[in-house]
C-alpha cells in the first residue's frame, strides 16, 4: 500500500521538475498504477479476514492455544483495509 502511494506521489514529483521527458507519466500512469497498488493492499487485508475467519471454522477449540487471541489482528487489517481505501478516495478526489 505504501509502495502504491509513492508511485502515485511521484507523478506530481515529475511534474514539479518539469521535465518534458516526464509529461506522460506526471498523472497518469503514475497515478493508475499507483491506485491500483493500493487498492489492491486494500482488498487483500480485507480478504484476508474472510480467510481466517473460513480457517477458524475448521479448528476445533481444543487445539487453540490457551490464551490465544484472536481479535487483534482480524481487526488491524480490517483498519488497515479502510483507511487504504479512504486513502485511495482521497487521491483519487483530493485534487
Amino acid at each position: 500500500m505504501a509502495f502504491g502511494f509513492v508511485i502515485e506521489r511521484f507523478g506530481l514529483f515529475l511534474k514539479i521538475i518539469g521535465r518534458e521527458e516526464s509529461k506522460i507519466f506526471h498523472r497518469q500512469v503514475s497515478f493508475i498504477i499507483g491506485e491500483s497498488f493500493i487498492l489492491l493492499a486494500s482488498f487483500l487485508a480485507i480478504y484476508s479476514i474472510v480467510q481466517h475467519k473460513r480457517i477458524l471454522r475448521t479448528i476445533k477449540t481444543a487445539d487453540m492455544p490457551e490464551g490465544y487471541n484472536l481479535s487483534p489482528g482480524m481487526v488491524a487489517n480490517g483498519i488497515i483495509g479502510v483507511l487504504g481505501m479512504i486513502m485511495s478516495a482521497y487521491l483519487f478526489w483530493g485534487f
